[in-house]
Protein backbone atom coordinates (compact mmCIF):
# COMPACT_ATOMS: atom_id res chain seq x y z
CA UNK A 1 0.00 0.00 0.00
CA UNK A 2 1.37 3.40 -1.02
CA UNK A 3 1.98 5.89 1.77
CA UNK A 4 -0.56 8.65 1.27
CA UNK A 5 -1.96 11.53 3.26
CA UNK A 6 -5.21 13.42 3.11
CA UNK A 7 -6.56 16.55 4.71
CA UNK A 8 -9.26 14.44 6.37
CA UNK A 9 -6.93 12.21 8.38
CA UNK A 10 -4.39 12.88 11.12
CA UNK A 11 -1.68 10.29 11.62
CA UNK A 12 0.25 9.91 14.86
CA UNK A 13 4.01 9.49 14.63
CA UNK A 14 6.11 7.82 17.30
CA UNK A 15 8.43 9.49 19.81
CA UNK A 16 12.02 9.23 20.95
CA UNK A 17 13.38 5.81 19.97
CA UNK A 18 16.72 6.42 21.67
CA UNK A 19 14.99 7.75 24.77
CA UNK A 20 13.12 4.48 25.19
CA UNK A 21 16.18 2.36 24.46
CA UNK A 22 18.07 4.23 27.18
CA UNK A 23 15.12 3.74 29.54
CA UNK A 24 15.50 0.00 28.89
CA UNK A 25 19.10 0.18 30.15
CA UNK A 26 21.10 0.58 26.94
CA UNK A 27 24.14 2.86 26.79
CA UNK A 28 23.86 4.92 23.60
CA UNK A 29 26.71 7.29 24.34
CA UNK A 30 28.90 6.25 21.40
CA UNK A 31 28.77 7.94 18.00
CA UNK A 32 26.40 5.39 16.44
CA UNK A 33 23.70 6.17 18.99
CA UNK A 34 20.68 3.88 18.59
CA UNK A 35 22.14 2.41 15.38
CA UNK A 36 24.66 0.55 17.55
CA UNK A 37 21.92 -1.83 18.68
CA UNK A 38 21.36 -2.92 15.08
CA UNK A 39 24.50 -5.00 15.55
CA UNK A 40 23.60 -6.94 18.67
CA UNK A 41 20.11 -6.10 19.99
CA UNK A 42 17.67 -5.50 17.15
CA UNK A 43 15.06 -7.24 19.31
CA UNK A 44 15.19 -4.29 21.71
CA UNK A 45 14.56 -1.90 18.84
CA UNK A 46 11.57 -4.02 17.85
CA UNK A 47 10.26 -3.83 21.41
CA UNK A 48 10.41 -0.04 21.44
CA UNK A 49 8.73 0.28 18.05
CA UNK A 50 6.01 -2.02 19.35
CA UNK A 51 5.57 0.11 22.47
CA UNK A 52 4.93 3.19 20.34
CA UNK A 53 2.53 1.34 18.06
CA UNK A 54 0.61 0.09 21.09
CA UNK A 55 0.50 3.65 22.44
CA UNK A 56 -1.37 4.68 19.32
CA UNK A 57 1.36 5.64 16.85
CA UNK A 58 0.59 5.05 13.19
CA UNK A 59 4.21 5.47 12.10
CA UNK A 60 7.44 3.88 13.37
CA UNK A 61 10.69 5.64 12.44
CA UNK A 62 13.72 3.39 12.08
CA UNK A 63 17.02 3.37 13.99
CA UNK A 64 18.98 4.53 10.92
CA UNK A 65 19.22 8.24 11.80
CA UNK A 66 22.86 7.99 12.82
CA UNK A 67 23.74 4.98 10.66
CA UNK A 68 26.44 5.88 8.14
CA UNK A 69 29.24 4.08 6.35
CA UNK A 70 31.77 6.28 8.14
CA UNK A 71 30.23 5.62 11.53
CA UNK A 72 30.21 1.87 11.05
CA UNK A 73 33.77 1.96 9.67
CA UNK A 74 34.91 3.58 12.92
CA UNK A 75 33.69 0.41 14.62
CA UNK A 76 35.63 -1.77 12.18
CA UNK A 77 32.55 -2.72 10.15
CA UNK A 78 33.16 -3.19 6.43
CA UNK A 79 30.94 -1.59 3.82
CA UNK A 80 29.02 -4.74 2.93
CA UNK A 81 28.14 -5.40 6.56
CA UNK A 82 27.21 -1.74 7.03
CA UNK A 83 24.74 -2.06 4.15
CA UNK A 84 23.24 -5.15 5.77
CA UNK A 85 22.81 -3.27 9.06
CA UNK A 86 21.12 -0.36 7.31
CA UNK A 87 18.68 -2.76 5.69
CA UNK A 88 18.20 -4.39 9.09
CA UNK A 89 17.11 -1.03 10.52
CA UNK A 90 13.81 -1.35 8.65
CA UNK A 91 13.16 -4.93 9.76
CA UNK A 92 12.45 -4.29 13.49
CA UNK A 93 9.82 -1.69 12.61
CA UNK A 94 8.13 -4.10 10.21
CA UNK A 95 8.29 -6.87 12.82
CA UNK A 96 6.74 -4.59 15.44
CA UNK A 97 3.96 -3.70 13.03
CA UNK A 98 3.25 -7.39 12.48
CA UNK A 99 3.21 -7.95 16.24
CA UNK A 100 0.44 -5.38 16.71
CA UNK A 101 -1.76 -6.64 13.91
CA UNK A 102 -0.10 -5.51 10.72
CA UNK A 103 -1.34 -1.92 10.56
CA UNK A 104 0.82 1.17 10.53
CA UNK A 105 3.61 2.65 8.47
CA UNK A 106 7.40 2.34 8.54
CA UNK A 107 9.51 5.44 7.91
CA UNK A 108 13.22 4.94 7.21
CA UNK A 109 15.12 7.70 8.98
CA UNK A 110 17.58 9.63 6.84
CA UNK A 111 19.46 11.82 9.28
CA UNK A 112 21.59 14.78 8.21
CA UNK A 113 25.31 14.82 7.48
CA UNK A 114 25.78 16.42 10.88
CA UNK A 115 24.52 13.29 12.62
CA UNK A 116 27.52 11.38 11.28
CA UNK A 117 29.84 14.02 12.76
CA UNK A 118 28.25 13.21 16.14
CA UNK A 119 28.94 16.51 17.85
CA UNK A 120 25.60 18.25 17.53
CA UNK A 121 26.44 19.65 14.10
CA UNK A 122 22.90 19.01 12.89
CA UNK A 123 21.86 21.88 15.13
CA UNK A 124 24.10 24.26 13.19
CA UNK A 125 24.26 23.09 9.56
CA UNK A 126 26.45 24.86 7.02
CA UNK A 127 29.09 22.13 6.97
CA UNK A 128 31.17 23.75 4.22
CA UNK A 129 29.92 21.26 1.62
CA UNK A 130 28.12 22.09 -1.60
CA UNK A 131 24.71 20.72 -2.55
CA UNK A 132 26.44 18.34 -4.97
CA UNK A 133 28.84 17.13 -2.28
CA UNK A 134 25.99 16.54 0.16
CA UNK A 135 24.04 14.61 -2.47
CA UNK A 136 27.13 12.49 -3.17
CA UNK A 137 27.40 11.64 0.54
CA UNK A 138 23.70 10.88 1.05
CA UNK A 139 23.11 8.87 -2.14
CA UNK A 140 24.62 5.47 -1.17
CA UNK A 141 22.87 5.30 2.19
CA UNK A 142 19.54 6.37 0.72
CA UNK A 143 19.86 3.73 -2.00
CA UNK A 144 20.35 1.06 0.66
CA UNK A 145 17.41 2.26 2.73
CA UNK A 146 15.14 2.41 -0.33
CA UNK A 147 16.12 -1.19 -1.14
CA UNK A 148 14.74 -2.25 2.27
CA UNK A 149 11.27 -1.13 1.10
CA UNK A 150 10.06 1.17 3.88
CA UNK A 151 6.76 2.91 3.28
CA UNK A 152 8.32 6.36 3.31
CA UNK A 153 11.68 8.05 3.87
CA UNK A 154 11.97 10.46 6.80
CA UNK A 155 14.38 13.20 5.72
CA UNK A 156 14.57 14.55 9.22
CA UNK A 157 16.37 17.03 11.45
CA UNK A 158 17.65 18.90 8.40
CA UNK A 159 19.36 22.13 9.51
CA UNK A 160 19.69 24.12 6.30
CA UNK A 161 18.47 24.60 2.76
CA UNK A 162 21.59 23.23 1.03
CA UNK A 163 21.13 19.83 2.62
CA UNK A 164 17.41 19.94 1.94
CA UNK A 165 18.06 20.67 -1.74
CA UNK A 166 20.46 17.72 -1.95
CA UNK A 167 17.98 15.33 -0.34
CA UNK A 168 14.95 16.54 -2.29
CA UNK A 169 16.88 16.10 -5.54
CA UNK A 170 17.73 12.51 -4.66
CA UNK A 171 14.16 11.67 -3.69
CA UNK A 172 12.96 13.01 -7.03
CA UNK A 173 15.44 10.70 -8.77
CA UNK A 174 14.45 7.65 -6.74
CA UNK A 175 10.71 8.26 -7.08
CA UNK A 176 10.26 7.32 -3.43
CA UNK A 177 7.74 9.01 -1.11
CA UNK A 178 9.40 11.04 1.62
CA UNK A 179 8.77 13.77 4.10
CA UNK A 180 11.15 16.68 4.64
CA UNK A 181 11.46 17.93 8.19
CA UNK A 182 13.71 20.75 9.36
CA UNK A 183 15.11 21.35 12.80
CA UNK A 184 14.48 24.99 13.61
CA UNK A 185 14.90 27.65 16.27
CA UNK A 186 13.17 31.00 16.67
CA UNK A 187 11.29 30.80 13.39
CA UNK A 188 14.25 29.96 11.15
CA UNK A 189 16.29 26.94 10.15
CA UNK A 190 19.21 26.16 12.44
CA UNK A 191 21.46 27.75 9.79
CA UNK A 192 19.35 30.90 9.98
CA UNK A 193 17.35 30.76 6.73
CA UNK A 194 13.71 31.93 6.62
CA UNK A 195 11.24 29.06 6.84
CA UNK A 196 9.36 30.20 3.74
CA UNK A 197 12.58 29.83 1.73
CA UNK A 198 13.29 26.44 3.29
CA UNK A 199 9.85 24.92 2.66
CA UNK A 200 9.72 26.28 -0.91
CA UNK A 201 12.49 23.84 -1.86
CA UNK A 202 9.99 20.96 -1.61
CA UNK A 203 6.89 22.71 -2.93
CA UNK A 204 7.02 21.35 -6.48
CA UNK A 205 8.43 17.90 -5.72
CA UNK A 206 5.59 15.33 -5.83
CA UNK A 207 7.66 12.69 -4.05
CA UNK A 208 7.75 14.93 -0.96
CA UNK A 209 4.41 14.01 0.57
CA UNK A 210 4.74 16.19 3.67
CA UNK A 211 6.91 19.00 5.01
CA UNK A 212 7.44 20.20 8.52
CA UNK A 213 9.67 20.37 11.56
CA UNK A 214 11.13 18.07 14.19
CA UNK A 215 13.72 18.04 16.95
CA UNK A 216 12.81 21.57 17.96
CA UNK A 217 11.10 23.36 20.82
CA UNK A 218 7.34 22.80 20.98
CA UNK A 219 6.82 26.54 21.07
CA UNK A 220 8.37 26.92 17.60
CA UNK A 221 5.95 24.51 15.94
CA UNK A 222 2.76 26.50 15.35
CA UNK A 223 4.31 29.25 13.24
CA UNK A 224 6.21 26.63 11.23
CA UNK A 225 2.98 24.76 10.47
CA UNK A 226 1.36 27.91 9.17
CA UNK A 227 4.34 28.80 6.97
CA UNK A 228 4.76 25.27 5.62
CA UNK A 229 1.10 25.01 4.73
CA UNK A 230 0.93 28.40 3.03
CA UNK A 231 4.15 27.94 1.03
CA UNK A 232 3.70 24.35 -0.16
CA UNK A 233 0.03 23.41 0.19
CA UNK A 234 1.26 20.00 1.32
CA UNK A 235 0.28 18.12 4.48
CA UNK A 236 2.46 19.20 7.40
CA UNK A 237 4.35 16.93 9.78
CA UNK A 238 5.48 18.03 13.24
CA UNK A 239 7.31 16.11 15.96
CA UNK A 240 9.14 18.34 18.42
CA UNK A 241 11.29 17.43 21.37
CA UNK A 242 9.97 17.38 24.92
CA UNK A 243 11.13 20.93 25.52
CA UNK A 244 14.68 20.01 26.50
CA UNK A 245 17.68 20.91 24.34
CA UNK A 246 20.74 18.84 23.40
CA UNK A 247 24.11 20.14 24.55
CA UNK A 248 26.41 18.54 21.97
CA UNK A 249 29.62 19.50 23.72
CA UNK A 250 28.59 17.92 27.03
CA UNK A 251 26.41 15.25 25.35
CA UNK A 252 23.52 15.83 27.75
CA UNK A 253 19.95 17.12 27.60
CA UNK A 254 19.30 20.38 29.41
CA UNK A 255 16.17 22.35 30.21
CA UNK A 256 12.71 21.46 31.41
CA UNK A 257 11.17 18.16 30.30
CA UNK A 258 7.53 17.62 29.58
CA UNK A 259 5.68 18.21 26.32
CA UNK A 260 2.55 20.37 26.61
CA UNK A 261 0.02 17.96 25.11
CA UNK A 262 -2.57 20.73 24.75
CA UNK A 263 -0.49 22.17 21.90
CA UNK A 264 -1.15 19.18 19.63
CA UNK A 265 -4.75 20.08 18.70
CA UNK A 266 -3.56 23.61 17.87
CA UNK A 267 -1.03 22.19 15.41
CA UNK A 268 -3.71 20.08 13.76
CA UNK A 269 -6.07 23.03 13.52
CA UNK A 270 -3.31 24.96 11.74
CA UNK A 271 -2.78 22.21 9.16
CA UNK A 272 -0.58 19.49 10.65
CA UNK A 273 -1.58 16.03 9.43
CA UNK A 274 1.18 13.99 11.09
CA UNK A 275 1.85 14.75 14.75
CA UNK A 276 4.27 13.02 17.09
CA UNK A 277 7.34 13.57 19.21
CA UNK A 278 11.08 13.48 18.81
CA UNK A 279 13.78 13.27 21.48
CA UNK A 280 12.63 12.66 25.06
CA UNK A 281 9.01 12.06 24.06
CA UNK A 282 7.80 8.72 25.40
CA UNK A 283 4.90 6.36 24.55
CA UNK A 284 2.59 7.74 27.24
CA UNK A 285 2.97 11.23 25.76
CA UNK A 286 2.26 9.90 22.27
CA UNK A 287 -0.89 8.26 23.64
CA UNK A 288 -1.89 11.53 25.31
CA UNK A 289 -1.37 13.50 22.09
CA UNK A 290 -3.55 11.06 20.20
CA UNK A 291 -6.26 11.35 22.83
CA UNK A 292 -6.09 15.16 22.82
CA UNK A 293 -6.37 15.30 19.03
CA UNK A 294 -9.18 12.75 18.95
CA UNK A 295 -11.16 14.85 21.43
CA UNK A 296 -11.42 17.67 18.88
CA UNK A 297 -13.35 17.79 15.64
CA UNK A 298 -11.30 19.17 12.74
Amino acid sequence: MVFALSNDTVLIADGGLATELEARGHDLSDDLWSARLLMDRPDEITAVHEAFYRAGADIATTASYQASFEGFAERGIARGEAERLMVRSVEPAKAARDNVGGTGWVAASVGPYGAMLAGGEEYRGRYGLSVAQLAYWHRPRMEVLVSAEPDVLALETIPDTDEAAALVGLVAEFGTPAWLSYTIADGRTRAGQPLAEAFAIAADIPEIVAVGVNCCAPGDVLEAVEVARSVTGKPVIVYPNSGEQWDGARRVWVGDPGLNIDLAPQWVAAGARIVGGCCRVRPDEVAAMKAAISAHAF
